[in-house]
């Protein structure tokens, strides 16, 4: 064998490798349905005050509690005789007696103890059922000879020198909470609940959002819903009586504006019940953003058992057929077809023929271009069996 005539070297001059290469991985690539783009996210967000007031309203209690308990807790300075804790308030009136041993000063003695507002009697007896040392004990005896003569000093016991239960303790608690309000677990459980309030909030709001999104504001019924009783009012087209033969099948579904999710399939079979295909309409396209959405084509399918692909034909609205753009990136889902009340698009297969009428159509109105997306549309699907194909020799 010979291959002298093959060309091994490759020249970098050959004009196959210079041509540019025009293969974009991300052109083709579309958004699947049901994704969630950033863009899409916030207009949604911002398009209804109840969400945004509601998502706000969760955001700023959980960084409230966060900066009040946590990175900025409240800190409590030149606090009064009276918010001591207890064993400082016994402290506090020893200095009280202390100070009365030097001064002997009634007037100033009470000052000093009405600092401690209602607490202040209580505290003056429990110093006097646990006066302290020998020391204390006198200037506390000298103290109540003037300030109350009623007052007796319970007998020491020599086995036990009643002091002050260790205020050491409660000084070092206090120090370590006295910059915040709570410390320790229940700081830890407080803003654990806190933010389980807040998620439950802000998951009803978000759930009373949606609901109300699909729900008409006249009746309350979702668009879903509404859209049911379209199709149960609309008449079927009697295609026997306009020489078609009966259809094997015959659906009618219908698209309301606010059912984001709309999306038909049916089964078809025979009339002896053996499975043949499916075939369905659903969300192709749409347009602008926001809640809810603004849909500007349907693709219609039809997936016969007998046949190795499924035919699916893309119903456009007419601000979308005529925007080559739009219309010729629907084209990769299917053959763009110009919905119009009245018209019918046909999808055939090996052993399948469809029908897929417009019974009705509305386009919605506002910001967005003129009929660019459908406010209500009506669709017929009638399904025929055709029969076996001769072989061809």
């Amino acid at each position: 064998m010979a291959f002298d005539n093959m060309d091994y070297d490759f020249d970098d001059q050959d004009d196959v490798f210079n041509q540019p290469l025009d293969f974009d991985p991300q052109a083709d690539q579309e958004p699947e349905e049901g994704g969630i783009q950033v863009a899409e996210f916030f207009a949604k967000l911002t398009a209804n005050p109840i969400t945004l007031g509601a998502v706000a309203l969760a955001i700023g209690l959980i960084l409230g509690l966060v900066f009040a308990w946590g990175i900025w807790p409240v800190q409590y300075t030149d606090a009064a005789p009276e918010h001591l804790h207890e064993n400082f308030q016994v402290d506090y009136m020893r200095m009280v007696v202390d100070s009365f041993t030097l001064r002997q000063d009634n007037a100033l003695a009470k000052q000093r103890i009405d600092a401690l507002g209602e607490d202040g009697p209580g505290v003056l007896e429990k110093l006097i059922q646990n006066p302290g040392d020998d020391l204390s004990r006198l200037a506390l005896d000298l103290f109540l000879q003037q300030y109350n003569p009623g007052a007796v000093i319970p007998p020491a016991e020599p086995a036990d020198d009643l002091t002050i239960p260790d205020a050491e303790a409660p000084a070092e608690e206090e120090e370590g909470s006295g910059t915040s309000l709570f410390s320790g677990s229940r700081t830890k459980t407080f803003l654990l609940t806190a933010c389980g309030v807040t998620g439950l909030i802000a998951i009803a709001a978000a759930g009373y959002y949606f609901l109300r999104m699909r729900q008409s504001p006249a009746t309350g019924q979702t668009a879903a819903s509404r859209a049911n009783e379209f199709s149960r009012q609309a008449v079927q087209t009697d295609y026997e009586a306009m020489g078609q033969g009966t259809p094997i099948a015959q659906w009618m579904t219908t698209y309301l504006i606010g059912d984001d999710l709309f999306d038909d399939s049916f089964s078809i079979d025979s009339l002896s019940g053996e499975f043949l295909g499916e075939c369905g309409v659903g969300i192709a396209d749409t347009i602008g953003v926001g809640e809810p959405k603004r849909v500007s084509a349907f693709e219609v399918w039809l997936f016969d058992k007998n046949d190795i692909q499924t035919v699916t034909k893309v119903v456009m609205s007419a601000h979308a057929m005529n925007d080559n753009a739009t219309s010729a990136r629907l084209a990769a889902k299917g053959e763009p077809v110009l919905a119009v009340p009245g018209e019918t698009i046909e999808l055939l297969t090996k052993t399948l023929r469809m029908a897929v009428r417009v019974m009705d159509m509305d386009y919605g109105a506002g910001h967005l271009p003129e009929n660019s997306f459908f406010q209500r549309i009506t669709l017929e699907l009638a399904v025929w069996e055709l029969p076996p194909q001769q072989p061809q020799y």
